[in-house]
């Protein structure tokens, strides 16, 4: 989605004012500065924008008509990073709808052939689309854990964010799931689900919420599940269109700020995964990525140029749209952090 003039016009306007109370700043405050990485275990490949929802949430403005789609040889460098880096025990595969891409299941079976943990960050209705109804078996087979959206347990809520309908087939999907030993102790298949808030406000505490997820999910569907992660929304892109057509951009990012928490910065995911893009490039997580923020400009670019050793010890490149992964309990791909 293009942004509007006005909107672009708005939106720079308002990010020269915010400049003044930078990020950075915050973090020198409480003695957290320069912020740079740990480690790096976990690679994040982001397989395209291709998607067959177009949630209002979405910072990656993914949707059915986008032609951003990693290809086969962009997907080979992954691999070969992989091979040559057995300390990348994690493959975290997103997009759009990972799924969608063609060569989604290559990528799946190399990486579990290497043994590494592989993540697919699915919407769950993708398993409906027509050709993609062996998902659920393939993933399963190839003990793939599962991180799946589902932003309510209530229809109403679910639908309003993600479409209409939305709601029935991400429940669908989550019965196939649980049938073939998803959520079910013992079987080390793991389902992980994913709760966003609607609209701007942040996540309610991630332990009660899982609880109320757990409790309706069994009692109206018997459905099972290993955790709940609570996900702040990010103003970034479709979001951050929205928040500003409703006039609640400056009271977001008010409230983002002002719920900095200093406990949360050790465990944010830019300081121990790095971000791959659809066309190869990379970025310090899947946010910066969307905002064409690449690494520091002294690290290699490419995944065709990676160097574990000198992505791990990186600065991270910050923007006030971190204020979202440190505000309240924090937030990360894995859900609270504090």
């Amino acid at each position: 989605m293009k942004r509007s003039p006005a909107i672009r016009a708005e939106v720079a306007a308002d990010m020269s004012l915010l400049a003044l109370a930078s990020f950075d700043k915050t973090l020198a405050e409480h003695g957290r500065a320069p912020l740079r990485a740990l480690r790096i275990d976990t690679l994040q490949v982001n397989v395209g924008k291709l998607c067959n929802q177009t949630c209002t949430h979405c910072h990656v403005d993914a949707g059915p008509a986008r032609t951003e789609i990693m290809t086969r040889e962009t997907m080979d460098a992954v691999l070969d990073v992989l091979r040559r880096y057995p300390e990348l025990r994690t493959v975290d595969i997103t997009g759009g709808a990972p799924e969608m891409n063609p060569h989604f299941e290559h990528l799946v079976e190399q990486s579990r052939a290497w043994d590494r943990h592989v993540m697919d960050r699915s919407n769950l209705t993708v398993f409906s689309v027509r050709d993609k109804h062996h998902l659920p078996k393939f993933l399963a087979d190839h003990h793939v854990e599962v991180v799946a959206s589902l932003p309510c347990y209530l229809a109403e809520n679910v639908d309003q964010q993600r479409g209409k309908g939305v709601y029935g087939r991400s429940i669908e999907a989550l019965q196939q799931l649980n049938a073939l030993g998803y959520g079910e102790e013992g079987t080390g298949l793991v389902l992980n689900l994913v709760h966003n808030p609607l609209g701007p406000k942040l996540p309610p505490p991630q332990a009660g919420l899982e609880a109320d997820y757990r409790d309706e999910l069994a009692k109206r569907f018997g459905i099972r599940f290993n955790h709940l992660y609570t996900i702040t929304n990010m103003p970034i892109s479709r979001f951050l269109d929205d928040l500003h057509r409703s006039g609640q951009y400056e009271a977001y990012i008010e409230k983002l700020m002002t719920s900095f928490n200093p406990g949360s910065v050790d465990g944010l995911m830019c300081r121990n995964l790095i971000s791959v893009n659809w066309d190869g490039r990379l970025s310090d997580c899947d946010f910066n990525q969307m905002l064409d923020l690449p690494v520091d400009g002294a690290a290699p670019q490419t995944i065709r140029e990676f160097d574990l050793a000198l992505l791990a010890r990186r600065r991270v490149v910050t923007g006030m749209h971190c204020y979202g992964c440190t505000a309240g309990t924090g937030s990360s791909c894995g859900g609270a952090i504090a």
